[in-house]
C-alpha cells in the first residue's frame, strides 16, 4: 500500500491589494501550481480560492486561468472548498458577517464553476475555529473542515493522520494538517515524512510556491514525479474511512500556541491582549459593523458594504501584530502603510453612507480613527522604524 500526501493549498490575496501583487503571484505562483497539476495527472490537490481573489482574476482578465483550473475541478484532480469570501477572521465578526460572507462566496464559486457548484469542505481562513462558527458552516452543509493539529489537544505531535475525526460540536468531519510539515517547504522533507508516516497532511498558502519561496531546482516538479506515493482529494481521503474519532475541538488557528491556547487567547495574533492598535482597530470595526442593520435602506449601502468587507479582512489585524514570520518564510507582520489600508475601508464604509441621520455616526467614527492614526505612527517610529 503506497503512502498518502494530502496537500492542502490556500489562495488568497486581500480584495483591495494594489494589482502588481496579484499579479506576481499568478506569475510566480498560481500558473505554476496549475501546470504542475496539468502535466501529472495523476496528481491530486486540494484548494481553497477565496472569492475576492477570484473577483480580482476576472477583473484583471485572468480567465485563462480560471477555465485551467475549472478543467481541473472536472477531471477530479482538484477540489474547490468553501470559505468566506474576503477572509475575515470568523470567529471574531459576528454570526451576521459570517453567513453574509460564506453565501457572497458560494455565488462566486457557482458564477465560475457552475450554478450546481457546492463544495464538501470549508476553509476557516486563518483555521481560526469556534464552536458557533462551525455550527453555522455545518447548517450551510458542509461537511468537513481541516485545522491545525494543534487544535485536538492543546499539544503538537499526538493527532494520528491516519485517522478522521468528527466535531464533537457541529457533527462536521475534520483533518488536522501536519504543523511541522506544514512550516516548511513541503517538498524539500517530503519524503523523509512519508518514511515515518503513512499519511502526510501538508497545508499552506499557495504562494509559498514560487512567490515567497524560489524554489529554483524545482523541488516541486521532481516529487511530482515520484510514484512511492499517492495523492488524494480531502473528500475522497474522507469517504474511505468511515469510522471517526470524535474529539472535542479547541478554538484556535493555524498559528496558535500552546500558551496562547492555556491563557485562553485563541486568536492572538489578530485581538491580543493589551494590544492597543488591535484593540482600537476592533472597536472602529466593530462600530462600522453597528450601522449595518440600521441603514440597509440607505442609497449608498452597496457602497458601505463594499468597503466595510474589505476592512474586516484579517489583514487589517495581522499586519499590526508585530509578530516575526521568517520560519514561515513571511516577514514581520508590521507595516502601517497596510494598516492604514483596512482602517481607511472601515472609515471610507462609514463615510460611504448618505442619511444625514449618519452624521453623528461620522464624527464619532472619524475620531477612532485619527485616534488610530496616532497610535500606529508614534508605534512605528519609536519601535519599529529602522528595526
Amino acid at each position: 500500500m503506497k503512502k498518502i500526501w494530502i496537500n492542502f493549498l490556500h489562495l488568497y490575496q486581500p480584495a483591495n491589494v494594489d494589482a502588481y501583487h496579484i499579479q506576481e503571484a499568478v506569475n510566480k505562483s498560481y500558473y505554476r501550481l496549475v501546470r504542475a497539476l496539468e502535466e501529472h495527472p495523476q496528481i491530486k490537490f486540494t484548494w481553497n480560492i477565496s472569492g475576492c481573489l477570484l473577483q480580482r482574476w476576472e477583473e484583471m482578465n485572468y480567465f485563462d486561468l480560471i477555465q485551467r483550473i475549472k478543467k481541473l475541478v472536472e477531471r477530479k484532480q482538484l477540489e474547490i472548498t468553501g470559505t468566506a469570501a474576503y477572509h475575515a477572521l470568523l470567529p471574531l465578526v459576528g454570526e451576521a458577517e459570517v453567513i453574509e460572507q460564506i453565501k457572497a462566496n458560494e455565488v462566486i464559486l457557482q458564477k465560475h464553476f457552475g450554478v450546481k457548484f457546492k463544495p464538501k469542505g470549508f476553509f476557516l481562513p486563518e483555521m481560526a475555529y469556534s464552536p458557533e462558527v462551525a455550527k453555522i458552516i455545518k447548517k450551510r452543509g458542509y461537511q468537513w473542515i481541516i485545522l491545525d493539529e494543534i487544535l485536538y489537544s492543546g499539544h503538537l505531535g499526538q493527532v494520528d493522520f491516519n485517522r478522521v475525526y468528527t466535531d464533537t460540536n457541529s457533527g462536521l468531519k475534520v483533518v488536522f494538517r501536519n504543523r511541522r510539515q506544514s512550516s516548511a517547504y513541503v517538498p524539500d522533507n517530503l519524503k523523509d515524512f512519508l518514511a515515518d508516516h503513512d499519511v502526510v497532511i501538508s497545508a499552506t498558502d499557495a504562494e509559498l510556491y514560487g512567490l515567497r519561496h524560489e524554489d529554483p531546482t524545482a523541488e516541486l516538479e521532481k516529487i511530482l514525479k515520484r510514484d512511492s506515493f499517492r495523492t488524494q482529494l480531502i473528500s475522497d481521503f474522507i469517504t474511505q474511512r468511515e469510522k471517526t474519532a470524535r474529539v472535542k475541538i479547541l478554538s484556535g488557528n493555524w498559528e496558535s500556541t500552546e500558551k496562547e491556547l492555556k491563557t485562553n487567547e485563541p486568536y492572538a495574533l489578530w485581538q491580543a491582549k493589551n494590544h492597543p492598535i488591535q484593540k482600537a482597530i476592533w472597536e472602529l470595526a466593530r462600530y462600522a459593523q453597528s450601522l449595518d442593520k440600521k441603514h440597509r435602506k440607505d442609497p449608498n449601502y452597496y457602497w458601505y458594504r463594499w468597503h466595510l468587507v474589505r476592512g474586516l479582512a484579517s489583514c487589517t489585524f495581522w499586519w499590526a501584530s508585530g509578530r516575526d514570520f521568517s520560519h514561515n518564510f513571511g516577514p514581520r507582520a508590521w507595516s502601517p502603510d497596510e494598516i492604514e489600508r483596512g482602517i481607511n475601508e472601515l472609515i471610507r464604509s462609514v463615510r460611504s453612507l448618505h442619511s444625514h441621520l449618519t452624521r453623528a455616526n461620522k464624527i464619532k467614527a472619524e475620531k477612532m480613527y485619527l485616534r488610530l492614526e496616532r497610535l500606529i505612527w508614534e508605534k512605528h517610529w519609536r519601535y519599529y522604524w529602522q528595526l
